[in-house]
C-alpha cells in the first residue's frame, strides 16, 4: 500500500503521530512554493501552516486519489491568489509598513541577481509564472504540474516553452 494512502487513513482515525510526520514530510516544499510567490518569508509560512489547517479542516471529507503532495500544492495556490488579490486592495504605503521589504541579501551580486528574475517573473502571465515555479523551483514533473493546474500535459509544455522564451527575452533587456 502506498505511505500516504496509511498516512491519511491514520490521521483520520486520530493518531496525532502520523499528523506530525504528514507535516514534515510536506511542509519544505509547500513553503518554498509559497516563497517564490512573496519575499516576505514569514508571510509565506503563514500561508503553509494555513495549507494544512485547510487540508486536516477537510481531512474527513478527503479522498485519498494518490496525489496529495498535487492536492496541498493546489491548495497554496488558492491561498497565494487569494494573497495576491488582497495586496492589489491595500495601499503601498501599509504593505511596506507591515514588513513586506523581503529578506535582504549579503551580497550585492545576490541582491542584482535575485532581483533580475523577480523582475523577469513579474513579467510573465500569472499562468506562465505559476509553471516555470513549479517546474524549475519546485522541480516537478510536467505531468504534476498539469493535475496541480487542471490542464493536459501538451498546455504545460506550451506554457514552459512560452514562459522560457520570454524570460530570456527580458533578461535580455535588463
Amino acid at each position: 500500500m502506498d505511505a500516504d494512502f496509511l498516512l491519511i487513513r491514520q490521521m483520520k482515525q486520530g493518531d496525532e503521530a502520523s499528523f506530525d510526520v504528514f507535516v514534515r514530510k510536506y511542509y519544505k516544499d509547500i513553503l518554498n512554493y509559497c516563497t517564490y510567490h512573496y519575499p516576505d518569508r514569514e508571510y509565506a509560512r503563514d500561508i503553509t501552516q494555513e495549507v494544512f489547517v485547510r487540508f486536516f479542516s477537510g481531512l474527513s471529507g478527503y479522498h485519498y486519489r494518490g496525489k496529495t503532495k498535487n492536492y496541498l500544492y493546489t491548495i497554496a495556490r488558492n491561498l497565494c491568489r487569494d494573497y495576491l488579490k488582497k495586496m492589489r486592495e491595500t495601499p503601498v504605503e501599509e504593505w511596506d509598513a507591515c514588513g513586506g521589504e523581503g529578506q535582504k541579501e549579503n551580497t550585492m551580486e545576490g541582491v542584482l541577481d535575485k532581483l533580475t528574475v523577480e523582475q523577469a517573473l513579474k513579467g510573465l502571465s500569472e499562468e506562465l509564472r505559476e509553471v516555470i515555479i513549479l517546474y524549475y523551483f519546485q522541480e516537478l514533473k510536467l505531468t504534476e504540474i498539469g493535475d496541480i493546474l487542471h490542464i493536459g500535459l501538451p498546455l504545460v509544455k506550451y506554457r514552459l516553452r512560452q514562459a522560457k522564451m520570454q524570460l530570456k527575452n527580458c533578461i535580455e533587456i535588463i
